[in-house]
Parts: C-alpha cells; structure tokens; sequence
C-alpha cells in the first residue's frame, strides 16, 4: 500500500512540475508579446490587450493547477486536462502547417502532463 502511496505521490510531484513549466512558457510568451507590443508600430491595441490577458490567465490558471497538485489536492485535473488538450489540438494544426519547431515542445510537455494529470488516482 506505500509503494502506491510513493508512486501517487511521484506522479503528482511530475504533474505538478510539468505544470509548473507549461505556465512559465505561456507568461514567458505573454511578455514577449508585450515587448512586441511596444517595438512594433503596426499594432491592435485591443486585440493585443485581448491576447495579453489571456496569456497571463492561462499562465496563472497552469501555475495554479500544479500547486492543486503539489499540495495533493484534485482541482487542478479538470483544467489541466483541457488546456492540454488544447495545446494537442494547436500542435496538430502547427505540424499540419509544417512548423516543426513549435509543435514538437508543444507535444512534450502535454503528452506526459496528460498521462500523469489522468493517471492520478484521487483520495
């Protein structure tokens, strides 16, 4: 019964890390997006806002899921397996547009969020 316990215990220690670097990724592309704002003079200001924000919610929303999971609570399953889904779908369409680059880090780190986000068994 400990080894499940350990192993439980080591699966939501990766998801929560895996969580952890999915949302550093999305608030590193959000700052980006806000030094493109200021450098480029062809702008949208309200579609960019628009992007920004949600950039940083769905940051945020990620860290938050990987600290439900570090501290062995269950709400950040739900949320953490849509978003990755969804990152499935964005990496589908990028390799469907031959751009390589994005959608191979794209699928490393949601195929293993995936498995260890369902694989965990709640208490």
């Amino acid at each position: 019964m400990t080894t499940d316990n350990a192993n439980q215990s080591r699966k939501r220690t990766i998801a929560a890390a895996l969580l952890y670097a999915e949302g550093a990724v999305v608030l590193a592309l959000a700052a980006w997006l806000l030094v493109l704002a200021f450098t480029h003079a062809d702008r949208e200001i309200l579609p960019l806002l628009g992007v920004l924000l949600f950039a940083i919610a769905g940051g945020m929303g990620l860290i938050a899921c990987g600290r439900g999971f570090a501290r062995g609570k269950n709400f950040g399953r739900a949320p953490a397996v849509l978003a990755n889904l969804i990152a499935l779908g964005v990496a589908y369409y990028q390799i469907d547009g031959q751009f390589y680059v994005g959608a191979v880090p794209i699928i490393l780190l949601a195929v293993p969020t995936l498995y260890f986000a369902l694989t965990i068994i709640p208490d």
